[in-house]
């Protein structure tokens, strides 16, 4: 060590008065016997002994009782020190009032007059423990937070970027693990009061806390719901917390419940539909067949006027299929569970064509259809299943009517399944906004559903399935099966 030739010269009553001074505690003790020689006042201080009562005190009378402070390990430590010129130690010593101080403790082989010493300088670390402990606990809890809860926390800078999520958050999100978090809305879709709000207004609103949910698309499943609450916190940098839970079962309860109440709606309205139905067809009856007969006398009269001729025959093909249609109905408050009757679908599609093209035609709508090479033979009431096709089909024919006339095409498919007859009609409208048969049955502005609802029923009262698809390259595809016969 450099000193500066102009500073005075410490003399030995210098460093006493610093030893004295200092506020670490200091023992001194005797090299070959571990003997205390000397104390500081800050050592005597905190074991509450003077000097000349430290001096014949062994470890065992000033150290913890715990097997881990016993006098030989004291004695070997501190030997430690004299063979290594130093050994440091985590030291609990033990007042006289008996309080027990732990201590981290160093000792130092120091060379004086009489013989070599060991300087043992400890001080209390019983508040840095208290600390430490209170460290270790909080940085649990922190980890728990952030780890082994379903609780979503998310810290924010005041324009919606994300400066950190808990793993819980990031897996929820989405988010891709040890890279930049990004804007909170590029994930979801924000609903501040039940409707979807930006950023920006959920800042203005967060006065200091605000409700939120967040809706979080998936592309194979529906989407995950979080609501919680974003509050602004008291710090000069403008930052924000947002706490939120996983509710989407809760969500997703509330639109199955939704769609049940259209459904019994729909199905009230069907009830309703069918009483009138009925009464409707055993009213008809009578008129249909007189309709039928005066024209078959205006056929009589008019044999050589083919124009005539031509609208007394659709008309009286209208009648007859009417009537057909009214018994039909009238067969249908049967039990249609026990459907006896076997029909090859590809005839269903070819008693129906006529009427399809009838309704397509003015639309500027061309028909395709693909029938199955081989028969397809399925359980159901034939004259039913065929107001089927054409509910499907003239709902197709609809759509397209203000589409343009390049995509104005429908095309009506048989095949057969995993034991089930399959018939689908598919146009190249705008697509389903939604699946019908869960929602509502129509997505006409003008539309009362009926057509479709009867159409649900009648296929599912014969054992059979009925959907719609969005079609990838636009449009959509309604379909049924119905259980093939055995043959």
């Amino acid at each position: 060590m450099q000193v500066d030739p102009r500073a005075p010269e410490l003399v030995t009553d210098d460093f006493v008065a610093m030893m004295n001074a200092t506020r670490l505690c200091v023992l001194v003790h005797d090299a070959p016997t571990k003997d205390i020689l000397w104390a500081n006042p800050a050592a005597c201080e905190m074991l509450e002994w003077s000097v000349t009562e430290l001096r014949p005190l062994k470890a065992n009378d000033m150290s913890s009782s715990a097997q881990q402070y016993s006098r030989v390990i004291g004695r070997a430590w501190l030997q430690e020190a004299v063979e290594k010129g130093a050994s440091s130690i985590e030291w609990h010593y033990r007042a006289k009032s008996g309080r027990v101080i732990p201590t981290d403790a160093l000792a130092v082989r120091v060379e004086l007059a009489q013989g070599p010493a060991v300087m043992v300088q400890f001080r209390d670390i019983e508040r840095e423990q208290e600390i430490e402990r209170e460290l270790r606990l909080t940085t649990s809890y922190v980890d728990a937070l952030a780890r082994h809860t379903s609780t979503v926390a998310l810290m924010l800078d005041a324009t919606g970027a994300l400066r950190f999520a808990t793993d819980t958050a990031v897996e929820l999100l989405g988010a891709r693990v040890n890279e930049p978090l990004g804007e909170l809305t590029s994930y979801g879709r924000l609903r501040v009061a039940g409707r979807q709000a930006t950023w920006a207004e959920a800042l203005e609103r967060a006065d200091p806390v605000v409700a939120v949910q967040l809706e979080v698309p998936r592309p194979d499943g529906d989407p995950v719901w979080l609501e919680g609450g974003l509050e602004r916190l008291r710090e000069d940098d403008g930052g924000l917390l947002m706490i939120l839970h996983d509710v989407s079962d809760r969500v997703q309860d509330a639109v199955r419940r939704e769609r049940e109440l259209h459904r019994e709606n729909y199905l009230a309205r069907y009830n309703a539909m069918g009483d009138m139905a009925m009464a409707i067809a055993h009213e008809l009856g009578q008129p249909l067949a007189a309709a039928g007969n005066f024209l078959a006398g205006v056929r009589a009269r008019a044999p050589e006027d083919e124009r005539l001729a031509y609208g007394v025959d659709s008309a009286v093909r209208q009648i007859e299929r009417a009537s057909t249609i009214v018994g039909s109905v009238r067969a249908f408050v049967g039990h249609l569970e026990h459907v006896r009757q076997v029909v090859d679908l590809n005839d269903v599609v070819e008693e129906c064509l006529w009427f399809v093209r009838l309704r397509a035609d003015p639309a500027g709508v061309e028909v395709v259809v693909h029938r199955h090479p081989d028969p397809v033979p399925v359980r159901c009431e034939r004259v039913l299943t065929g107001q089927v096709v054409l509910n499907l089909c003239f709902n197709a024919i609809d759509e397209m009517a203000a589409c343009a006339p390049d995509r104005r095409r429908l095309t009506i498919t048989t095949g057969i399944g995993d034991g089930v007859g399959v018939l689908t009609v598919d146009d190249q409208g705008r697509g389903l906004p939604r699946d019908p048969f869960e929602e509502s049955f129509t997505a006409k502005e003008h539309g009362s559903g009926i057509g479709l609802a009867l159409s649900y029923r009648i296929i599912t009262r014969q054992h059979g399935t009925i959907w719609a698809d969005r079609l990838e390259e636009g449009g959509s595809r309604f379909g049924f099966a119905l259980p093939l016969a055995e043959t």
